[in-house]
């Protein structure tokens, strides 16, 4: 049985059923957003049992909003841009919470991340030099570096440090990074939700045949 089916509700034709779950992902992503002013301020008061569950909670979230999305097939444009204007504003605050609450991290590993945090900032200015907004492909390489970085994040705060996820998902999020730039060269206008570079690859080679 599919996840889709278990959360069907009796009466309700499978249509109607998605429907009832359209906004869930927008809500969720919204929260986020919310939260993390929040999370800077707990931070700052150097509240760190209060921080950790709000970010663990805002990190769960979005593993959550992106299942219902896929499984209900919800996509739209405001969707896609609010999730990642949600994941634009919780990262740096995450690594900020880091920062205050583990500086170990930070100064072990300051080389991978300047160069995790440098290839998003090329990121994000090509895309807005390339479409006026934010990338939204949401690909599966990135898709991978976030569950590996949010995995990473809640044991670090939970149990402690584990270098090995850290580079792990370091590694997808460079590489997500790097194919970003790649699409945003072949695609001329913006494209929310692409799989990544093999399916761009795929539909210029059938839109030339």
């Amino acid at each position: 049985m599919r996840f889709s089916d278990r959360l069907h509700f009796p009466g309700i034709s499978l249509a109607e059923n998605a429907s009832v779950f359209r906004h869930v992902p927008n809500v969720i992503s919204v929260a986020r957003i919310v939260a993390t002013p929040i999370l800077i301020f707990l931070a700052l008061s150097n509240r760190e049992e209060a921080f950790k569950w709000l970010l663990l909670a805002a990190l769960i979230s979005d593993i959550v909003d992106g299942l219902i999305a896929r499984t209900f097939s919800i996509t739209s444009e405001l969707g896609s841009r609010l999730d990642t204007l949600a994941d634009t504003l919780l990262w740096p605050t995450a690594i900020f919470g880091i920062w205050i609450f583990h500086p170990e991290v930070m100064t072990k590993y300051w080389l991978v991340i300047v160069l995790v945090l440098g290839l998003w900032a090329i990121e994000m200015v090509v895309a807005w030099l390339r479409y006026g907004k934010l990338t939204s492909f949401h690909a599966y390489t990135i898709r991978v570096s976030v569950y590996g970085f949010g995995i990473f994040i809640m044991i670090l705060f939970l149990w402690g440090l584990h270098p090995w996820l850290f580079y792990v998902a370091s590694a997808f999020n460079i590489l997500g990074n790097v194919e970003s730039l790649i699409i945003m060269a072949l695609l001329p206008e913006w494209t929310p939700n692409v799989r990544g570079l093999y399916w761009v690859l795929q539909q210029r080679k059938v839109g030339t045949e």
